[in-house]
């Protein structure tokens, strides 16, 4: 009698009286009414960095250029440094990918010190150090379910808008071949491989989104969130772009096929990149066909040929912090195929070039640092049954991290925001899981994760006993 009480107690509640007992459950139903009530009773630090975030990826300024009176970017990061300050509840999430991020920092300051211009160094020192100042914003600004799920919504919402006008617009040109692509708002997603490396985060995001608030979404609003995955898929491949499409290739091999080897899903897959292959105009699949034959990819090849030199020959702090270009116009002037030399157009390259091997080493650690965080998520919800959507989440996070990596090998975007405000986005649901999950300690250490799986089971146990 006593067992069959303790294994009444014991028992989970039924699945759809968790869904409606979550307290964010009308948030994740995505009922404006809750989010615009959330948001209103937000403090001032995080309404800035969210404005942050849309005058980035939305860029209204472009849009309406009545607006474009402020440096709108620099004026919401501001604003939430110094609300952030004020902020009597604030807090300092300490996270390894912190030092890492510093690490980085001292070593591409100290390669702009020793380049051969340092003129130029220091004309793109904010490059980097923008998003420096940026992760630390998101991580300790963004620290609660409810912030992270808006935040996370914001970022959804402005690549819908680049996802639908750049399918829109690839449509409208009857699905043709451009050799511009697709372009995207003045900015950083103006040109069509960063446009397409963006679609690559959003698509892979967004359709792992779906999943993970499928239970609290209306059928409508289910397939909305996938039209949106669909239009990125579109997006990627009018955009001209073989990198952004090879990415696009790999993330649905990891989404649709690592680990599901079924019948169902390979004919999924296979029905997915035959109409994807039909959709591609004929230049650009002979574009993919002839691959290192054409000006651009021959182009590309030489800087990567002597970027790889330039590391060999200054293997501690490379040429300098953004020299390659003047570097390459110097000493390697017959191998130019257009006007001007460009960045080496490989993100491992264009580190190596600029901040040497320990540049290499210390961007190979924030890589690695970015997964195991996304591991790390993982491991936290496994006790916690009303956090398990962020496990499914963190897998549409290493998908898009991976097609990010995948395209990056063809262009020049370190200094971009696709890794830095990725990797502010899982150090900032780790911590809020944790501080979730341990509600006494406002700071946790690399080990927590660990310690509070251990608090987890030795309760479950005294339970039991």
């Amino acid at each position: 009698m006593l067992a069959t009480r303790r294994s009444k107690k014991s028992s989970p509640p039924p699945a759809d009286a968790m869904i409606a007992s979550h307290p964010l459950a009308d948030l994740f139903a995505l009922r404006l009414s809750a989010i615009w009530s959330a948001l209103k009773s937000e403090h001032i630090s995080f309404w800035a960095i969210c404005g942050y975030l849309i005058v980035e990826y939305v860029r209204p300024q472009s849009i309406l250029p009545s607006l474009n009176v402020l440096p709108w970017a620099q004026t919401f990061i501001l604003l939430s440094t110094l609300s952030w300050i004020a902020d009597k509840n604030r807090r300092w999430v300490k996270d390894p990918a912190n030092t890492w991020m510093s690490i980085f920092l001292l070593v591409l300051i100290l390669a702009g010190l020793t380049a051969y211009w340092p003129e130029i160094s220091r004309k793109y020192f904010m490059n980097f150090f923008g998003w420096f100042v940026i992760y630390f914003l998101i991580i300790n600004i963004v620290n609660n379910e409810k912030r992270f799920f808006i935040f996370l919504l914001i970022f959804l919402i402005a690549s819908f808008k680049l996802a639908q006008f750049g399918a829109r617009t690839w449509a409208m040109r009857g699905f043709s071949f451009t050799k511009w692509g697709l372009m995207g708002p003045e900015g950083f997603f103006q040109n069509s491989g960063e446009l397409a490396i963006q679609m690559l985060v959003y698509t892979a995001i967004s359709y792992q989104f779906a999943l993970a608030f499928r239970p609290w979404l209306s059928p409508l609003k289910y397939y909305l969130v996938q039209v949106g995955t669909l239009f990125g898929a579109m997006t990627i491949l009018g955009s001209s772009t073989r990198g952004g499409q090879l990415g696009l290739a790999i993330e649905s091999y990891f989404t649709f096929l690592k680990g599901k080897l079924t019948l169902k899903t390979v004919l999924v897959v296979a029905l997915i990149s035959c109409a994807g292959w039909l959709a591609l105009p004929a230049e650009q699949k002979d574009r993919i066909s002839h691959a290192g034959e054409d000006d651009t990819s021959r182009q590309r090849l030489l800087y990567w040929k002597r970027g790889i030199e330039m590391i060999e020959q200054h293997p501690v702090l490379g040429i300098g912090y953004f020299n390659f270009p003047q570097y390459f116009e110097v000493h390697y002037p017959q191998d130019k195929l257009y006007k001007f030399a460009e960045l080496p157009h490989n993100i491992f390259i264009q580190v190596g070039t600029d901040a040497g091997l320990l540049g290499i080493f210390v961007y190979l650690m924030l890589i690695y640092r970015t997964f195991r965080t996304t591991k790390d998520i993982r491991k936290i919800v496994e006790k916690s049954p009303d956090c398990v959507v962020y496990a499914t989440l963190s897998r549409g996070f290493d998908t898009a991290f991976v097609g990010f990596l995948v395209a990056g090998q063809f262009v020049s975007v370190v200094y971009y925001p696709f890794m830095w405000v990725h990797l502010a986005l899982v150090v900032s649901l780790k911590h809020l899981l944790l501080a979730k999950l341990d509600p006494q300690s406002t700071q946790q250490r690399p080990g927590a994760a660990h310690r509070i799986r251990s608090q987890t089971q030795s309760k479950a146990a005294a339970t039991t006993l």
